[in-house]
């Protein structure tokens, strides 16, 4: 059976996107604008969000969740494996607290989409499709999986932005770039909360009222709408103007109630719970995600930035290995104490790896590795995707994979499913022709 949404399609850290939620709902709140966003489609009564942690730059398999110590010394890496608390499941030794929690998720090691190209590989992995995206061609062909998503079934609480990104959307560089809705519109991009969440002062950007637009001249606004439609209201044999209607409260409710404000006053947490995330920008960006999500967030993505080592790999990974630890066995460790493990799913990621054999620093410094897209990995864990699982194996220099190969449809559709939407979902492009979100809509089925 096909399903199609005929809804109506319309360098590092460069700076903040020109759109923003917030600024697309002023600005819409007479016409549609930020109520389409809070579009709720879901297809079934599940109630999972998901958080995305977005390593951007590319990190290595090889020196986080699949080492090689019995591979060559020019393949294997610094690091050493330890075990975690399921038999046979290891990961880096710089990864002792995620040690911990093995059993809450899994890894892909067989993931591979086959480009070295940061353009290429982003695009492949935040929408699926190749569409001869590259260096060369940058420019995003297809929404993401955060805007398809969020189309489908809008915010879990109304009163929050259905998909967030902490604290930017960037992906190689471009903002939203292939987080972005692309052609679906920008009303279907994130809302980035800008700042850095770590800071004592941090305050979201955008959140409060336009300049110059009170709450009275707001409820004046959505009065106007309600008489201009009035007479249309009248002769509406399709509930159109009825289903408008929610939607438009939800983006007044956003725009001026209590909820969202709370949600992103990450000062509110606990300093306890803020210890455990760690005192640092991904470990406090991780928590606001989580705050975001339990308040009625939908898709949260999370950016961890700089992971492009051609050289000097070990002192990169000596200070970004400990805080993604902290980062990510705190969100599991909290989810699972708050009771939102299994509606939370998390994924972890970024557009490729590096390169099996590393280099020699290619003059600019000590060892690194370069890019590669032919063997990498993917963690996924809660919302009902089972924990303590490897799925595939790549081969004994870890160069491409030798068993069960997984590639980023199969990741989508995996997420699709466990978020209560049909993989095999169709989209009506700008021609009126129904497009696959995915072509390969075949989850990986160990992980449900």
């Amino acid at each position: 059976m096909l399903r199609i949404d005929a809804g109506r399609t319309t360098r590092y850290c460069d700076g903040m996107n020109r759109r923003s939620f917030v600024q697309l709902g002023i600005a819409g709140m007479a016409s549609v604008g930020l109520a389409d966003v809070l579009r709720a489609k879901s297809t079934s009564r599940k109630q999972t969000s998901a958080i995305l942690i977005w390593l951007d730059g590319g990190p290595s398999h090889m020196d986080l969740y699949d080492l090689k110590p019995e591979a060559p010394a020019e393949f294997r890496g610094l690091w050493r494996p330890i075990k975690t608390n399921v038999e046979g499941f290891e990961i880096t030794e710089l990864f002792p607290r995620q040690a911990k929690h093995a059993d809450k998720f899994s890894i892909v090691r067989s993931l591979h989409h086959d480009t070295g190209d940061h353009f290429a590989g982003g695009h492949r992995m935040l929408t699926a499709k190749n569409m001869g995206v590259s260096g060369a061609n940058n420019k995003g062909k297809f929404p993401s999986i955060g805007s398809i998503i969020t189309r489908e079934l809008g915010s879990r609480q109304r009163g929050m932005p259905s998909y967030v990104s902490v604290p930017v959307a960037s992906s190689i560089g471009l903002r939203p770039g292939y987080f972005g809705g692309n052609w679906l519109g920008a009303q279907y991009d994130p809302f980035q909360t800008g700042g850095d969440p770590n800071n004592a002062n941090f305050k979201v950007q955008n959140l409060n009222l336009a300049s110059g637009l009170s709450m009275e001249r707001l409820e004046d606004r959505r009065t106007l709408t309600s008489e201009l439609d009035r007479v249309a209201r009248d002769v509406d044999s399709l509930g159109r103007f009825a289903t408008r209607d929610r939607f438009d409260e939800d983006a007044f409710e956003f725009v001026s109630g209590a909820r969202a404000r709370e949600a992103f006053d990450i000062n509110a947490e606990d300093d306890k719970i803020r210890d455990l995330y760690g005192r640092h920008s991904w470990g406090q960006s991780t928590l606001l995600a989580r705050r975001l999500v339990e308040a009625g967030s939908t898709f949260v993505t999370v950016h961890f930035g700089g992971w492009d080592h051609h050289w000097n790999l070990k002192p990169g990974m000596d200070s970004y290995l400990p805080r993604v630890d902290s980062a990510v066995a705190g969100l599991f460790e909290d989810l699972d104490q708050r009771g939102m493990l299994d509606s939370t799913l998390v994924i972890l990621c970024g557009e490729f790896s590096r390169t099996p054999r590393m280099n020699d620093g290619r003059g600019k410094g000590t060892p690194g590795r370069d890019h590669w897209g032919n063997s990498m990995f993917c963690l996924l864990g809660g919302g009902g995707v089972r924990g303590g699982m490897i799925v595939g194996s790549t081969d004994a220099k870890g160069t491409q994979p030798q068993t069960r190969a997984v590639r980023p449809d199969n990741v989508h559709a995996t997420i699709y499913t466990a978020m209560g939407i049909d993989p095999k979902l169709h989209l009506l492009d700008h021609s009126g022709r129904p497009t696959p979100v995915i072509e390969d809509p075949t989850p990986i089925s160990e992980l449900l």
